[in-house]
């Protein structure tokens, strides 16, 4: 019985007159904590506009951060999690004025991030290096009202609120290691996989809570890497793939012209599938970091770490080969992707452990579960008779497929 084509990785993308895509990826996450990064106000979606404020959040003088250490824990867990080395960090203000931004600076890691080096594996196998992780907080949100697209440009006024300032982030930063619009695909869902499975954030991108810029540029290979351009506004894995594969596009056309691409920030406009220009794409320098002197280094002993560590659940990764080596299924497959992404692996281990068979079970549940959760109403105990039944030759494949359609929808055995 099939269970899913194996998915296998994807050559580098060579484009139009031999050139290459290189693409690094900058995810911004925010953490699931009940309170923000530097203060006690509430970290939550959907609240009415300006109402989660504070001193803290509006930079008023005389006001002082206090960090938040389930903040720390989740960014430990996010380390922990991409395999990277956990050490000793420090905070600086990152100095520029945007309105979203009330105190004129925004407090962050810069060279003393509290995780670096660490690595993320693809589905398929390849492996994608992780920069840094580092903590900071947050920036208000703009709305920007009669302009095209949300942008700024051509807009009548802005409204802002700064509910979202102030609430924790890592930002996680991957080497320039994808070399396909795909792969960069799969990097953000097994990224976001990850964060939802260690209880670090919902990664919902349509609430903003995970959002993604992309680091972009082109060359031939064996020639030095070409100049980059960072994408912006980019809100769902689908935009994220236009977007890549539009911007290459525009570079090459641009370099075969005789012209240079300039190192500059882009705006994707999902409305007519296009990025433009938003800024000159600053430097480190630009923003003038210094130490933040309201804030000690953070060093988290090797006993807090490790207790972190002790409480990490199984990752994606390895609960997809779990199910691979029960069912003979490739852990990379389609049918195992889709059942470990609802979180419904256990329960075919269960009607296994139960008496079942579990290959037959995975298909099942694939194809018949896709609105149910990782506890469907049908008990594993059910779908353990129904698929000894379809062993024994008692009913076929179609007539099991059709009995426990109308156990689904009758919302049991």
């Amino acid at each position: 019985m099939s269970t899913g084509a194996r998915v296998d990785p994807r050559p580098e993308q060579v484009l139009d007159h031999g050139f290459q895509l290189v693409v690094g990826l900058e995810v911004h996450v925010e953490l699931a904590t009940a309170t923000k990064l530097f203060s006690a106000s509430a970290n939550r979606f959907g609240d009415d506009p300006n109402t989660n404020i504070d001193p803290v959040t509006l930079g008023l003088p005389g006001a002082l951060p206090v960090l938040n250490r389930h903040a720390v824990e989740l960014a430990m867990r996010i380390g922990i999690a991409l395999n990277c080395t956990i050490q000793p960090s420090t905070f600086h203000r990152k100095n520029y004025f945007y309105p979203d931004m009330p105190k004129a600076y925004q407090i962050s890691q810069y060279d003393q991030p509290i995780n670096i080096d660490g690595h993320l594996d693809l589905p398929g196998g390849k492996r994608i290096g992780i920069e840094r992780a580092h903590l900071e907080e947050d920036t208000g949100k703009s709305t920007h009202v009669g302009g095209s697209g949300g942008r700024i440009h051509g807009s009548d006024h802005s409204l802002i609120d700064f509910n979202r300032a102030g609430v924790p982030l890592v930002e996680i930063v991957s080497r320039p290691d994808l070399r396909t619009a795909d792969e960069a695909r799969q990097y953000v869902n097994e990224l976001r996989a990850i964060l939802v499975a260690i209880g670090a954030s919902d990664a919902k991108m349509e609430e903003g809570s995970m959002r993604c810029d992309a680091n972009v540029s082109v060359h031939r290979p064996g020639t030095p890497l070409g100049t980059r351009c960072e994408i912006k506004n980019v809100n769902s894995v689908r935009s994220l793939g236009r977007a890549i594969e539009y911007e290459a596009r525009r570079q090459v056309d641009l370099l075969m012209a005789g012209d240079t691409v300039r190192q500059e920030t882009r705006h994707w406009d999902e409305t007519d599938g296009r990025t433009h220009t938003l800024r000159s794409k600053e430097d480190a320098d630009d923003y003038r970091y210094f130490l933040e002197p309201d804030l000690v280094p953070l060093a988290p002993s090797a006993e807090w770490i490790e207790a972190v560590r002790g409480s990490m659940p199984m990752l994606p990764a390895a609960r997809r080969a779990r199910l691979g080596e029960a069912t003979g299924a490739p852990a990379d497959g389609e049918a195992i992707m889709v059942v470990a992404e609802r979180g419904q692996d256990d329960y075919v281990l269960a009607v296994g452990h139960l008496g079942g068979d579990v290959g037959r079970a995975l298909v099942h549940v694939k194809e018949a579960y896709a609105e149910q959760g990782p506890e469907p109403a049908v008990p594993a105990q059910d779908l353990a008779l129904l698929t000894r039944l379809e062993v024994d030759g008692k009913v076929t494949a179609t007539q099991a497929k059709t009995v426990l359609a109308e156990m689904v929808l009758a919302g049991g055995g």
